[in-house]
């Protein structure tokens, strides 16, 4: 699959920068910050997810060193 992008001067000698600094190619650096932004995007939707699972389960968090105790740790 191709794609086509639009930059402005500014946006191109920024990105040809980066790619430069990171020795990517800059077909590399979009593809790169493309996937880290979908993961990171992901990983925040998948902690929204389990954090209100676990407010609506009304448990409520404790201090480390109970939970070391409990454990005989």
């Amino acid at each position: 699959m191709a794609l086509s992008i639009t930059l402005t001067q500014q946006e191109s000698r920024l990105a040809e920068s980066y790619a430069r600094l990171h020795s990517l190619t800059i077909d590399e650096a979009f593809k790169q910050a493309l996937f880290e932004k979908i993961e990171d995007e992901y990983d925040i939707a998948v902690f929204d997810e389990a954090y209100d699972e676990y407010v609506a389960s009304g448990e409520e968090s404790r201090p480390i060193p109970e939970l070391w105790k409990e454990l005989g740790i």
